[in-house]
């Protein structure tokens, strides 16, 4: 069955991009609501729905555009959370324009949530299988999905700096799998990346802290890296947020080569554009099992750095 936080859970931290000190919660929502995001600094704004469809082009962070202007970004760490914990309804309020980076990857929402508890609901899941292969491309970077019976992910990363390489990871994130290995791993840059970025007026809230940044083969970051691959571990948590915004779990196997957030959205937009590339099938306990977040427990986070 679907399922809520089974209480509201609360944050207060630094936004990435703007610097900005904001609070922000998780909510619980009827079932079949799905995942909503409101601008609580913004009396009467629209609420957002998560949806891949109000996604307007951000090459840094993933950003929702609600119906009249509000923005909201940086919320693939809390939609990933979310996704990771099996949460299919919730409300995420924030007085800014930006989530809290707090330590620049998902645990703590995921720390929040299972610590709140996790409420089943009354209604069935719903998931979007995908039927056919979609693929989309830009240069030397593509984001593919295929048919599979749960959500698969095969990513792999390049870089020119030593200290991260080229990485490649390959996981089926049933059963926790993504609150065991991928939740706590983080944001990372390169340092020119950003000094170009603070040159524009960005990344003003980034800190050795809440992102790892590398200079060549040196991590600039103090305590290194959480795990070997954690670049591409990141990008793995990334894109389960990215897809998230489908508005349901995805059953696919998902395969990125050097993909962003812009790629995994193109490809979603590919995906739905598509006749007859996907259908949505409600979960029996079999189905429901393979999906990320479902039987997902507290004692997964002894696994956490």
């Amino acid at each position: 069955m679907q399922a809520t936080i089974r209480h509201s859970v609360s944050f207060t931290g630094t936004g990435l991009h703007t610097g900005r000190l904001v609070r922000m919660s998780i909510q619980p929502q009827a079932a079949d609501m799905g995942i909503w995001f409101r601008r609580s600094d913004l009396p009467g704004s629209a609420l957002i729905p998560a949806r891949y469809d109000r996604v307007p082009e951000s090459r840094l962070c993933t950003k929702l555009l609600g119906e009249d202007g509000v923005e909201i970004s940086t919320i693939e760490h809390v939609m990933a959370a979310l996704a990771g914990c099996g949460i299919h309804n919730a409300l995420v309020e924030v007085d800014g324009p930006e989530m809290p980076i707090l330590d620049g990857s998902a645990a703590p929402f995921v720390r929040a949530i299972l610590d709140a508890g996790i409420q089943r609901q009354s209604s069935a899941i719903h998931a979007i299988a995908v039927t056919r292969p979609i693929e989309v491309r830009e240069g030397d970077a593509f984001a593919r999905l295929d048919p599979s019976e749960g959500l698969e992910m095969d990513f792999a990363i390049e870089f020119a700096d030593a200290a991260i390489g080229r990485q490649r990871r390959v996981a089926n994130l049933a059963n926790g799998r993504f609150v065991r290995e991928l939740c706590d791993s983080r944001t990372f840059c390169r340092q020119a990346d950003v000094d170009a970025m603070r040159a524009a007026g960005l990344a003003l809230g980034g800190t050795y802290d809440n992102a790892v940044v590398v200079d060549g083969d040196i991590v600039l970051s103090p305590g290194g890296f959480r795990h070997a691959d954690e670049a591409v571990r990141h990008k793995m948590l990334d894109a389960l947020g990215d897809l998230y915004l489908a508005g349901a779990p995805i059953l696919a196997r998902y395969t990125g080569e050097r993909a962003g957030h812009m790629l995994t959205n193109r490809l979603l937009r590919a995906l739905f554009a598509e006749p007859g590339a996907t259908r949505v099938v409600e979960c029996d306990t079999t189905l429901a099992a393979r999906l990320p977040g479902m039987g997902v427990n507290v004692a997964d986070l002894a696994h956490v750095a």
